[in-house]
């Protein structure tokens, strides 16, 4: 009887199937069929509204066909059909915890299939699949819902943004997270938002807010997903974007050189075609602009109220039910935003005093995240009892190797970010260690000499200054470090445009037989025919408008005469403040000096062209590839590097305990690293046979003397009769050239070379 009523279903099912092909050619002609099927949809959906839980199998397999069926042809028969969506939505709406998972998963299909066939929008789908997805307790149902409602934003948002969509669906779930914050459905809204963050589809600072108030919830899970998004949400994207740009074009050369050697063939032709198409598109793809995303942690809009938060809720909480783990998670992020904002929390350096002492465990991570917090405006009275205690309790000569590198370590990255935490007697005593036998310590002690002979040199002795930072000190140009002090800034590279431009003066000059350097008199006309060359090609619209008039007329100062009743009056005790006055007008006479030195002529004397900005682009990639390659530069640049290098991605464990793994390794760690990325060889082979799996591998042919091995006997008779009948005087001629050419070197003679 079994097999009777499956076989039925079958033959019910292929009847379907045929009706549906024919609806989709001429659904003129079967509108009669369609309402009947129709019908007995209708019959079926009351029969199990009725009693959803003793729906027998027989039914829910005919009832899910005929919803299938209905949901294909639906757009073809929209009158008819207007009342199947609702449908469909009321029923997984009430009973989806009860309906059977094959029904649930075609009823899900259905609508996701009427949202293609734009029977129904994307807010109508996404309004009846999320509140499922938050309340159901099946595995299988939420990870369906997830995709689906991730598919169907992707596809809404593929051609163009869909502003009013994602509008309502960030709303949607920054209302989820705000309405109950110790509940656990937030992570659904996490996960959502970290998704379409990492796709790029939501770039905003909507999606920003919405993981803001995750990691202000009181549910652990909703807090770690909020800090994990924004501690590596960033670079889980620039990863996904690397892999998608990175679709491995297919080697030309390789192709042409296979069909000149195999048989010509229109398949291979088609093939090569296909290649040449494909790599011109991602070549184009690749010269296209770079979209501009924010980091997330640009994108807050009140970074410091942010900050102060999660330190008083998360941290300084006593009723917080975050584990250490968690904690280190929220204390990262709030060291991250203070650094890179240049907030100021003060409490939240006394908070790691408690934590800073080798015995705590992930003891680097605090340290990474004390010096993470660390930027020029924290008051140095805040930071110099964290110098001290990490100096006491991880600088000694008792503390093993590996703990006094990573104190070093730990302060001198502290100091590269506020140098004025450091007195003079601390510093002297650290930098003795600069002699010690283990190779980190020695590194780090190194490290930190080296920074305050830029940054401190007037607190080093004498003899630990060298030699530019003593001639500085004694002319002047090395000061004193003042708090708050900011140094004036400028457009990048600037300098080096400059230079160019001399050079190239110089040499356009020595061409023409006239002296390198301008005469007083002289007029360079080279550089006013090279500031005409730039404009060309450079069509701008003018932004000025014809309402405005022409020059305004205004008087010089000297003619300007502001009376005041007071300035009238004989200034009292004049002798003694002409000396104090001279003083201060000197002093600022030598700060106008050192400024006027620092700004380009360049920028405050000429307007730069499109050729000019075009070549200082080249020569900052100039630069920064001889910066890449090992060049020398300057120490100031290397400073500079060394404090900005930390300015997008945040100081980690690793930074902290770097100088640790310098020491010298065992044998045991030279050969795992020599058998790294080797794999497991399973058979012995040779060197050569080897070689020749990896030519095979990549495509590669084989050479003469492998070809000619492998050569038919047959076809090498006629060559080994031939040298049967040589004579004597033949042979040893032939071995008389065999043996000068291996004098020689080969055939090509390359001995010496």
């Amino acid at each position: 009887m079994g097999k009777k009523r499956v076989g039925a279903l079958e033959k019910v099912d292929a009847d379907l199937a045929n009706l549906q092909y024919k609806i989709r050619r001429d659904p003129k002609s079967y509108t009669e069929d369609f309402l009947n099927q129709y019908g007995q949809y209708q019959s079926q959906r009351d029969i199990f509204l009725a009693s959803p839980s003793t729906a027998t199998s027989t039914g829910i397999v005919s009832f899910r066909d005929l919803i299938d069926f209905v949901a294909h042809v639906a757009d073809y028969f929209p009158a008819d059909t207007a009342s199947f969506p609702s449908d469909l939505k009321t029923i997984l709406t009430l009973h989806h915890a009860e309906l059977e998972s094959e029904l649930r998963e075609k009823i899900v299909g259905s609508l996701v299939l009427l949202r293609r066939k734009e029977v129904i929008d994307s807010a109508e789908l996404l309004n009846t699949l999320f509140p499922i997805l938050v309340q159901t307790p099946s595995k299988t149902l939420r990870t369906l819902l997830f995709q689906k409602i991730l598919s169907d934003l992707r596809t809404s948002n593929s051609k163009s943004i869909n502003h009013k969509l994602n509008k309502t669906i960030q709303t949607a779930l920054f209302n989820l997270l705000t309405s109950d914050r110790a509940s656990a459905k937030g992570i659904w809204a996490v996960k959502i938002t970290r998704e379409l963050w990492k796709r790029q589809i939501w770039t905003d600072s909507k999606a920003v807010e919405i993981m803001k108030e995750a990691a202000l919830a009181d549910n652990e899970k909703v807090i770690g997903g909020g800090v994990r998004f924004f501690l590596g949400g960033d670079k889980e994207r620039e990863e996904l974007e690397d892999e998608s740009s990175d679709d491995d074009a297919p080697d030309v050369g390789k192709m042409k050189h296979q069909i000149g050697i195999n048989k010509k063939s229109r398949k291979s032709k088609q093939k090569l075609e296909e290649a040449v198409k494909k790599v011109k598109k991602t070549e184009k793809k690749k010269q296209q602009p770079h979209p501009l995303n924010f980091s997330a942690l640009h994108l807050l809009h009140d970074p410091q109220g942010f900050a102060e938060t999660l330190f008083s809720k998360h941290l300084q909480n006593s009723k917080s039910k975050l584990n250490l783990e968690q904690k280190l998670l929220v204390l990262q992020l709030v060291s991250r935003l203070v650094g890179l904002h240049k907030l100021t929390v003060i409490s939240l350096y006394s908070y790691f005093i408690k934590y800073l002492t080798p015995r705590q465990p992930s003891v680097t991570s605090f340290l990474a995240s004390l010096a993470q917090a660390t930027h020029n405006l924290v008051p140095p009275d805040a930071l110099e009892p964290l110098v001290q205690k990490i100096a006491n309790e991880f600088v000694s000569e008792a503390s093993a190797a590996e703990v006094a590198s990573a104190g070093l370590n730990a302060i001198r990255e502290i100091c590269v970010r506020q140098p004025l935490a450091m007195n003079d007697t601390l510093l002297q005593d650290l930098v003795m260690y600069r002699k010690s036998k283990d190779k980190g310590t020695m590194t780090a002690a190194k490290g930190l000499l080296s920074l305050y002979r830029e940054v401190g040199a007037d607190l080093l002795k004498k003899r630990d200054r060298g030699k530019t930072a003593t001639m500085g000190i004694k002319a002047g140009s090395i000061k004193e470090r003042r708090f708050g002090e900011e140094e004036v800034g400028g457009i990048e590279g600037l300098e080096l445009l400059e230079q160019w431009k001399a050079d190239e003066r110089k040499r356009k000059r020595v061409e023409k037989g006239l002296p390198e350097e301008l005469g007083p008199d002289e007029v360079d006309e080279d550089s006013e025919d090279e500031e005409q060359k730039g404009w060309e090609n450079w069509d701008a619209e003018s932004d000025a408008s014809d309402d405005s008039g022409g020059w305004i007329n205004v008087d010089s100062d000297d003619e300007i005469n502001i009376s005041d009743s007071d300035d009238d009056k004989p200034a009292a005790k004049k002798v003694k403040l002409d000396t104090l006055a001279g003083d201060e007008e000197k002093e600022n006479t030598d700060k106008d000096q050192v400024l006027e030195q620092k700004i380009s002529k360049l920028a405050t004397t000429k307007i730069l062209t499109p050729a000019d900005l075009a070549k200082l682009q080249e020569l900052r990639l100039e630069a920064s590839l001889s910066k890449a390659v090992g060049k020398p530069s300057s120490r100031a640049a290397k400073l500079k590097a060394l404090m900005d290098k930390h300015a997008d991605d945040g100081l980690t464990a690793e930074d902290i305990e770097l100088a640790a793994k310098l020491r010298k390794t065992t044998k045991e760690e030279r050969v795992a690293l020599a058998r790294e990325g080797k794999g497991e060889r399973g058979e012995h082979k040779s060197t050569q046979a080897l070689r020749r799996a990896k030519k095979d591998s990549e495509g590669k042919s084989t050479t003469n003397r492998e070809k000619a091995r492998k050569k038919n006997f047959l076809m090498t008779l006629g060559k080994a009769k031939g040298k049967g009948k040589r004579s004597l005087k033949q042979v040893s001629g032939t071995l008389k050239a065999h043996v000068e050419r291996s004098k020689r070197g080969g055939k090509r003679g390359n001995v010496g070379q």
